[in-house]
C-alpha cells in the first residue's frame, strides 16, 4: 500500500479513524530534521506490510487539530491505531525495527510478493 496523507480533518476521519486495517500515523512538519530522518522508515513499513496496515502522514502545521486532539507535542509521532483509537505511539527518530517493535506491528501479516 502506498503512503496516504491526511492533512485535513475529513480525510484524518475516513483513512484513519473509519479504517477496516490498522492505520500507522506519522505525524510530522516539514521543518523537522528527525521527521525526515524517519521518513523512509514509514515508508518502507507501507510497502512492507502492504494492504495488512495503512500508513498515513498528517503534517501537524497543516492539520495541527488533529495533533492536538491526540496531545501531540513532539515529533516524529509515530502512532498506531486499531478500529478508530490510538493505541500505541513512540516519540522520535526511531530505525524500522524499533518502530515495528514498539507499535507491536509484528502481529500483522507482512505482504508476500
Amino acid at each position: 500500500m502506498s503512503l496516504l496523507h491526511a492533512d485535513d480533518a475529513a480525510t484524518f476521519k475516513k483513512e484513519v479513524l473509519e479504517s477496516t486495517v490498522p492505520v500507522v500515523v506519522d505525524f510530522w512538519a516539514a521543518w523537522c530534521g528527525p521527521c525526515r530522518m524517519v521518513a523512509p522508515e514509514v515508508e518502507a513499513l507501507a510497502k512492507e506490510y502492504g494492504a495488512n496496515i495503512k500508513v498515513v502522514k498528517v503534517d501537524v502545521d497543516a492539520n495541527p487539530a488533529v495533533a492536538a486532539h491526540y496531545g501531540i507535542r513532539g515529533i516524529p509521532t509515530i502512532g498506531l491505531f486499531e478500529a478508530g483509537d490510538l493505541t500505541k505511539q513512540v516519540v522520535g527518530a526511531r530505525p524500522r525495527h524499533a518502530i515495528e517493535e514498539e507499535l507491536g506491528l509484528t502481529r500483522f501479516s507482512k505482504a508476500t510478493v
